[in-house]
């Protein structure tokens, strides 16, 4: 009986042992994706990632220097022109100087009426001692001093006129500071982004014009562009006034013809990243702009992700 047991329970574990190896050899069937990736509309096709953008590019707006921001006149949305104001910094220190400058820049000016007088009286006095000379009535000393006090007052004069004009220049160029205070719009467009609040400090460089969070984004939504970003092994394979496609990230039924603008002479390292785990943050790209028609029925927005195609046939 025992040896029955024993046999059946060998048979028993040879089943499962051979079971299990069936199990583990078995591989599942790998999920479906979660959109249709995209399909090459060209039989010889270069693949590459766009972002949409205003037409000629986004304008990165800072203030000119760091400061306390008093006044924010935009929102999202608003649209712009030319020389409009956007953000407004503390400017009392600045309006103080220019006051204290414009006293500074009085005083020179009566000081040089009263250098002018000086200077008329010392020219008056030499003339009638050289008119007393004539007569032996004045003294070649006398006439000396005369001379060398006139002298004096029209280096005096001089030199207040200089002293006025440094004040001058230096009253200008606090003025400017004052104006820089108050950030204009460069050109028209729709405010895309705010990222300053009144009450903040601004912190923001004018030459950091490259920061992902500038203080105000503007651009021309009137027609958007697309920053195609090609990999640098393939850009030997670019031709101008290539066709190209597009299509929305995550929509593939419907492609966007693309309009031929330029090609970047210069290939960059690559700055608009996908998230994809297999992406390679040590790319350069060669960057080709294209312009296309807004179609009604599709809502695109700058800074929007496409997948874009071009035609590399001969």
């Amino acid at each position: 009986m025992f040896k029955k047991v024993s046999v059946y329970l060998a048979i028993a574990g040879m089943v499962a042992a051979v079971l299990l190896v069936k199990k583990l050899r078995h591989v599942d069937p790998p999920p479906p994706p979660l959109a249709e990736p995209a399909h090459a509309p060209f039989p010889e096709s270069i693949g590459a990632r766009g972002i949409v953008e205003s037409v000629d590019e986004n304008v990165h707006i800072a203030p000119q220097s760091p400061g306390l921001v008093t006044k924010v006149f935009v929102k999202v949305g608003d649209e712009v022109k030319l020389g409009d104001p956007l953000i407004e910094q503390d400017s009392r220190d600045g309006r103080a100087q220019v006051l204290m400058q414009e006293a500074q820049v009085a005083a020179l000016r009566a000081q040089i009426k009263e250098a002018e007088v000086s200077l008329a009286d010392r020219r008056d006095q030499l003339e009638r001692i050289e008119k007393l000379m004539a007569t032996k009535v004045s003294s070649i000393d006398e006439r000396q001093r005369a001379f060398f006090n006139e002298q004096g007052a029209d280096a005096r004069l001089a030199t207040s006129r200089a002293q006025l004009a440094a004040a001058e220049a230096q009253l200008n160029r606090s003025r400017v500071v004052v104006d820089l205070l108050t950030t204009l719009a460069p050109r028209s467009g729709r405010i895309l982004q705010v990222n300053v609040r009144a009450g903040e400090y601004a912190t923001f460089e004018f030459a950091a014009v490259s920061t992902p969070d500038p203080a105000i984004l503007l651009g021309d939504v009137t027609q958007l562009q697309l920053r195609a970003d090609v990999d640098e092994d393939n850009a030997s394979r670019v031709r101008a006034s290539c066709r190209a496609l597009a299509y929305i990230k995550g929509r593939r039924e419907t492609p966007i013809p693309l309009h031929f603008v330029r090609i970047e002479p210069y290939i960059v390292p690559k700055k608009s990243l996908t998230g994809e785990s297999s992406e390679r943050v040590d790319t350069r790209v060669l960057q080709i702009i294209f312009r296309f028609d807004q179609n009604p029925s599709q809502s695109i927005y700058v800074g929007q992700q496409m997948d874009v195609f071009l035609d590399d046939g001969k």
